[in-house]
């Protein structure tokens, strides 16, 4: 019984730190759990966890940036390197994708995090600098603005976010949201995309975290959350 208890602290311990529900607090935990000894009965089947985080060129297809930004990745580099980015900031490279060529914000960004991988600038998961962060998105069929809500109405983000406390610092509606995650330090920055009328696509950043293990855990949990809120959008469960 002590045992059992002493581990249910340590679902909850994590669920504080992450933000997890129960069950993926958990899951988590098993999944790092030794056995105890090779004559003992085998382990119960666990979910394969994400141990690296994917590059950004992976991630996002080049079909897609071209057609958000009139160019492909290899395109995109070619521009960066004949200007000589690589001995620029993060913040002077997306600036200079804005103003010089005219691409939107989120995809600024999007851009100029893929180029710095690339470069070997930052590792995937890595903010310049030595940070870690960790990403997940997903395209789900309502208009970006219905997609917005889910996260900037306090009712709404509830029903598939739960447990979890976010301070709201801005929000325009329907393209970005940025909180701090769960009382700090970390924190979310949501960029949503139209892809036409009746479809979106979501990209969720969590930022300031401690290491590659925690930017693991956070990416498998949100690609969770975000597969809960397209399930939560796309049926006859949201009434709103």
């Amino acid at each position: 019984m002590t045992t059992q208890r002493s581990f249910k602290a340590r679902v909850r311990t994590r669920m504080e730190k992450t933000g997890e529900s129960y069950t993926t607090a958990r899951r988590h935990l098993i999944n790092r759990a030794e056995p105890a000894s090779s004559a003992a009965s085998p382990p119960a089947p666990t979910e394969p966890t994400v141990t690296a985080a994917a590059a950004q060129t992976e991630r996002i297809a080049d079909d897609l940036i071209r057609a958000r930004t009139g160019r492909g990745w290899a395109e995109w580099f070619a521009v960066l390197d004949a200007a000589s980015a690589t001995g620029w900031t993060h913040t002077r490279i997306a600036r200079h994708l804005g103003t010089e060529h005219e691409v939107p914000g989120w995809w600024a960004q999007t851009i100029t995090v893929g180029y710095e991988q690339a470069r070997g600038l930052r590792a995937p998961g890595q903010r310049r600098g030595g940070g870690f962060e960790a990403s997940a998105s997903r395209t789900v069929a309502v208009p970006a603005r219905r997609l917005f809500e889910a996260f900037a109405d306090e009712t709404a983000r509830a029903r598939w976010l739960p447990d979890v406390e976010v301070r709201v610092r801005t929000a325009t509606a329907p393209r970005s949201f940025r909180a701090d995650w769960a009382g700090g330090p970390t924190r979310i920055v949501v960029g949503i995309d139209a892809v036409g009328e009746s479809k979106a696509r979501v990209s969720v950043l969590h930022e300031k975290l401690t290491g590659a293990e925690q930017a693991a855990e956070l990416k498998a949990y949100w690609r969770e959350r975000l597969a809960a809120l397209k399930a939560l959008l796309e049926t006859d469960g949201d009434h709103r």
